[in-house]
């Protein structure tokens, strides 16, 4: 079958900003497009990132459907947590544990945890559960010890991205893309980015969604502050949603990579946080280092990358092996003749 095109761009786009948005925040507080766009991506990126994830949910409940989801999500979880350990170790940084995620890798316990929570929640109807999810994520602030640890903020902080994703349909999102609506999407990205430059004042801290509100101080706003967040998360959210083309392009299928990138991107952006390589002197500088995350979404998709980690981010040499019979075809043929 021929993989829908749009789902792929979509895909390619929320991984570009999530690369461009790690690139950006060693960055941020030296000029204004920085903050600016910093802000802007650490909106949404990382909620339309589980939204599109949510899409592709199937919600099984079986044993198999655990054992494969563990194979695909928590095997890779504690292979990259032991590299990320590794290179911190022989950089002396400091030790984390197997319970408190490296980076990025947070995103593999709570796809997990999704998943599982989505065996009880497609048995409740979509909007009471949607409702319910968004109400978890909101009062889940309350709990002081919540946080890193087993990624437990963030799935409930994000759960609410990934059951919309979940409960929307092909249909329901293409009908969302006509004329009408398009205006109201470039109007919401235009505004919310400009008022993000004149206005970086959300807490990254709070759009990270790992932190209780007692340690945000945000005992007494917490609980309204996310909920502001959850509504400018949402508005952008949609609004690239219904921007984004159905037409497929020449890097469309890189969209079909998005899980090698997340989770090798990180070794690259570690690498040039510590060497700091990578510096703005001035506000156009943010155009290069667009360009940088671009390439490395695109490297990080090609076949041979893809081909030599496919063993340890997929627990299978598939590939590999595609590679090797394709290499000895012409020669056996040869010998036939």
């Amino acid at each position: 079958m021929r993989r829908e095109a749009y789902f792929d761009n979509a895909r390619l786009l929320f991984i570009f900003f999530v690369v461009f948005g790690h690139l950006i925040q060693p960055m941020k507080g030296n000029f204004e497009t920085a903050d600016a766009l910093y802000q802007w991506i650490y909106i949404f990126h990382i909620p339309a990132f589980v939204f599109i994830s949510g899409f592709f949910a199937s919600g099984a409940g079986s044993k198999e459907y655990l054992k494969k989801l563990t194979k695909k999500l928590l095997l890779p979880y504690l292979i990259f947590q032991l590299i990320y350990t590794v290179v911190t170790a022989l950089s002396n940084g400091p030790y984390q544990t197997l319970i408190d995620p490296h980076w990025s890798l947070w995103f593999l316990l709570s796809l997990f945890s999704w998943h599982v929570l989505l065996i009880w929640f497609k048995k409740i109807p979509a909007v009471p559960g949607i409702i319910l999810a968004f109400l978890m994520g909101t009062f889940i602030g309350f709990v002081p010890f919540i946080g890193h640890e087993f990624s437990l903020s963030r799935t409930f902080v994000f759960f609410p991205f990934f059951i919309m994703g979940y409960w929307i349909s092909q249909s329901q999102i293409y009908q969302l893309k006509n004329v009408k609506y398009k205006f109201a999407a470039v109007s919401v990205v235009a505004v919310t980015l400009v008022v993000s430059y004149f206005k970086p004042v959300i807490p990254a801290e709070l759009m990270f969604g790992s932190y209780s509100y007692e340690a945000l101080n945000m005992v007494s706003t917490g609980m309204i502050n996310r909920l502001g967040l959850y509504s400018l998360s949402l508005l952008i959210v949609f609004s690239l949603v219904i921007l984004i083309p159905k037409k497929r392009f020449s890097f469309t299928n890189l969209g079909q990579y998005t899980l090698y990138v997340y989770l090798l991107h990180g070794l690259f952006i570690q690498f040039i946080r510590r060497e700091d390589l990578l510096q703005l002197n001035q506000n156009l500088d943010i155009i290069p280092l667009a360009v940088i995350a671009g390439t490395m979404v695109w490297f990080l998709s090609n076949k041979w990358v893809i081909t030599l980690s496919q063993p340890i981010i997929e627990g299978k040499a598939t590939l590999i092996q595609q590679q090797i019979g394709e290499r000895k075809l012409p020669y056996h043929k040869e010998k036939t003749e």
